[in-house]
């Protein structure tokens, strides 16, 4: 059986695999419901598979859905014209609440050390109406989101993969945060924020940079939200 499908050059999942992707993004969303949003973004996968046995609420993961999983963390991303750096080597890998701590009213978390002192920094320098939009997000985070939007895809792992960087590629299980205007809900995550004089005074601080410029070389679109840790 073919890995993927590719038509026109985009690559696709299979129908099996696209089936396995929604009973796995139904299961990560039950997952998120029981541990809570705050949670959810540190979680590590281990930790996710046990509440996933041991509580009904959630349903123990099959194998296809843990095989998709290790295909969608495993696989060279390349391929689907993402060409980030990998930013997590082990699909298990563990958050500690020591190294991070919660923004408060935005129900994100951020790693401590430089990025909180570049968030504190950007309030103080641009202002209060600024807010974590998303901050640390560990493997099943960031897997979620990526299930999420190849979905909505219809199974283009190509299209996908130009909105959100797959599972062990994201910065944000590292180091990197997002921001945005306070009230602006999803209009933080379009074009409408690099327009803003918020933005505007971002861009000319020296300590931290943007990490999905126009026409980067990730293959990423232009994410003026994206908080690069230099």
């Amino acid at each position: 059986a073919k890995d993927y499908l590719s038509i026109n050059e985009d690559v696709l999942l299979t129908k099996n695999d696209l089936e396995t992707l929604n009973s796995l993004d139904r299961r990560l969303r039950r997952v998120r419901r029981f541990v809570g949003f705050a949670n959810f973004n540190y979680i590590s996968l281990d930790r996710t598979l046990f509440y996933a046995r041991n509580y009904s609420s959630i349903g123990k993961f099959t194998k296809d859905e843990i095989a998709l999983i290790e295909k969608l963390f495993y696989t060279e991303p390349t391929k689907f014209g993402f060409y980030g750096d990998r930013t997590v080597e082990k699909i298990s890998k563990k958050i500690s609440k020591k190294e991070i701590t919660k923004i408060s009213y935005s129900g994100h978390y951020i790693y401590k050390g430089k990025p909180l002192e570049d968030y504190n920094r950007i309030i103080k320098d641009v202002g209060s109406d600024l807010i974590l939009t998303s901050g640390v997000r560990n493997v099943v985070k960031q897997l979620s989101l990526y299930v999420s939007k190849v979905k909505s895809s219809k199974g283009n792992l190509t299209s996908a993969s130009s909105i959100i960087a797959p599972p062990s590629y994201t910065y944000h299980a590292i180091s990197d945060f997002d921001i945005g205007k306070k009230g602006w809900g999803g209009k933080n995550f379009t074009s409408a924020f690099a327009r803003t004089s918020e933005f505007k005074q971002i861009r000319k601080l020296d300590y931290i940079g943007i990490r999905y410029t126009v026409n980067n070389k990730d293959g990423v679109r232009f994410e003026p939200w994206h908080v690069k840790v230099i």
